[in-house]
């Protein structure tokens, strides 16, 4: 102690749970700040969000404008990032801005299309051509014995085939290579007779939709098929039967590998089942619905308003029956159709009108010239118009 006074030092004694303290004190408010800032950042960007959500648009500017020249029975899809047009005598892949992907030219009286992942068919509905294509091009091509009602395409390339003449009916299923891989017969004498097919998205499901009118009423009955393990043990692979007394089902789609979705008059049913499909959701209708329209999430219904003349009301639903959106359609819709972000588009020959989750109608407009596909681009403002001659990328405002 003395060496330490000569050499004019002084000694201090430290108050070690003091610093502790005042050191935990100091990051518990650089946490708080920290948390402060991050929910401020959070909140604005609800705040934007919500703001763009509720907003509603009136016009729009061209970005882009690609002149086409197709014949005025070419059809339009989205596949994926891609677009498909497609007519009578052929079937084309572009990108956005119109740059061929592939080309497959066909003789088709009623060409239709049905797409799973990357995969897609091309029929001819009454005819006995089927193309399978991938983002590549041809896979390969099937030539049926009996004219075409419809087709559904697998995940992997497999189809199912429903063909029909008169009262003999058959369901076919074809590997992507075109080689036949089952097949069902069905005769309308025995009571029923198929209007719709379902195929599972791992395709090893298939439900088969049929009408029964011989005692004079209408019955509906899906019957379910597994092509796995659990159905080679079950006579034909029928895995389970259900009957819709008193209504018609003219339309069923599964919607994953698990998941059915029947469309009745009156009543929407939701099957769910790994390999024995069950019913597990019915949602009954209170008012006649004059049109459906569905994604792989959601359910969307047009019926009309009754207080209102020329006008329609729209509501969509989730797969449990709770409604997510309500509005009215104010113009003569000739399709109602949801956008690959959720947004819900309806259209005539020259209008259209956007709906947003939110029950926003986003945006309303008539064009000046005729609009056959509306699809959502890359943010919430940005669309393609595909129109009679030309594609134009465009921007609400």
């Amino acid at each position: 102690m003395a060496d330490a006074k000569k050499r004019g030092f002084k000694t201090v004694e430290t108050n070690y749970e003091e610093a502790e303290s005042q050191i935990r004190r100091h990051r518990r408010k650089i946490i708080r700040r920290v948390i402060e800032a991050a929910i401020l950042v959070i909140v604005l960007v609800v705040a934007i969000e919500l703001l763009y959500a509720l907003r509603s648009f009136d016009s729009y500017e061209i970005r882009n404008s690609i002149e086409r020249s197709n014949t005025d029975v070419t059809q339009f899809a989205e596949y994926n990032d891609y677009i498909l047009e497609y007519s009578n005598d052929g079937i084309s892949c572009v990108t956005r801005n119109r740059e061929m992907v592939w080309n497959q030219s066909y003789e088709m009286s009623n060409p239709q299309t049905d797409i799973c992942g990357k995969y897609l068919a091309v029929y001819d509905s009454g005819g006995n051509d089927i193309y399978i294509l991938a983002e590549d091009g041809l896979q390969s091509q099937v030539e049926t014995t009996l004219p075409i009602q419809t087709v559904c395409v697998a995940e992997q390339g497999t189809i199912a085939v429903l063909m029909r003449n008169g009262t003999e009916a058959q369901v076919k299923l074809f590997g992507k290579e075109g080689n036949e891989l089952a097949n069902g017969k069905f005769y309308g004498d025995k009571g029923g007779f198929p209007i719709d097919i379902a195929l599972s998205h791992d395709a090893t499901k298939l439900a088969v939709d049929m009408i029964d009118v011989s005692q004079g009423d209408v019955n509906t009955t899906i019957s379910f098929y597994n092509f796995g393990s659990v159905g080679q043990s079950q006579i034909d692979n029928n895995v389970g039967t259900y009957t819709c007394e008193g209504i018609l089902v003219p339309e069923i789609d599964y919607l994953s590998d698990t998941k059915m979705l029947a469309l009745g008059t009156g009543k929407i049913l939701v099957f769910d089942g790994a390999q024995k499909p069950e019913l597990s959701q019915e949602i009954l209708l209170e008012q006649e619905v004059l049109s459906y329209f569905h994604n792989d999430k959601y359910v969307g219904i047009v019926y009309d308003n009754i207080e209102k003349e020329n006008l329609w009301d729209i509501k969509v639903m989730d797969l449990k029956g709770n409604v997510v959106m309500e509005n009215e359609i104010s113009i003569s819709y000739d399709k109602a159709e949801f956008l690959s972000n959720n947004e819900i588009c309806v259209t005539n020959e020259s209008e259209c009108e956007i709906f947003t989750m939110h029950s926003i109608k986003k945006f309303s407009y008539h064009f000046e010239k005729p609009i056959y596909k509306i699809i959502s681009g890359d943010s919430g403002q940005n669309y393609i118009f595909i129109f009679k001659e030309t594609t134009e990328e465009v921007k609400l405002k």
